[in-house]
């Protein structure tokens, strides 16, 4: 495993580099639109899954487990490439998702709403291509 700087940022080795909780940032968008789908983690058996089987893994803190993009809903992701930035401490997948939404909450992609520019004190999101495009109830009621 490279620790040293220029091994990370110039090397062939893959080596994450996972944070306090052996974790690393993941970033999924979509191979042919460039879309940004989502945002989560990856714990290295995640990462290993990922690579082996073609398919995305992430790992849930909150339910502090592994688990494969779409094993309750079906929208899952193959992933056609994977990258890894500069220090790799975040992993880059470009993905086919399946299915019409990424999010939990029924819509395409989890950035559905934006922070508002050029305001002072509270500042209130806006919904922005926020149409849910499944119904989540009945997605993960499995």
């Amino acid at each position: 495993m490279t620790t040293d700087k220029t091994g990370l940022e110039e090397g062939l080795e893959l080596s994450p580099t996972f944070d306090a909780a052996g974790l690393v940032t993941a970033v999924a968008t979509d191979a042919a639109t460039g879309e940004l789908l989502m945002v989560a983690h990856m714990n290295d058996e995640a990462l290993a899954k990922t690579i082996a089987s073609g398919e995305a893994h992430y790992y849930s803190r909150s339910r502090r487990k592994l688990w494969r993009k779409g094993e309750e809903s079906g929208h899952t992701q193959r992933v056609v490439e994977i990258r890894v930035d500069c220090d790799q401490d975040a992993v880059w997948l470009r993905v086919e998702q399946t299915g019409p939404g990424a999010c939990h909450t029924g819509r395409r992609s989890c950035f559905y709403r934006a922070v508002p520019l050029g305001q002072s004190g509270e500042v209130r999101l806006e919904f922005r291509d926020a149409d849910r495009a499944f119904d989540p109830k009945a997605a993960y009621s499995k």
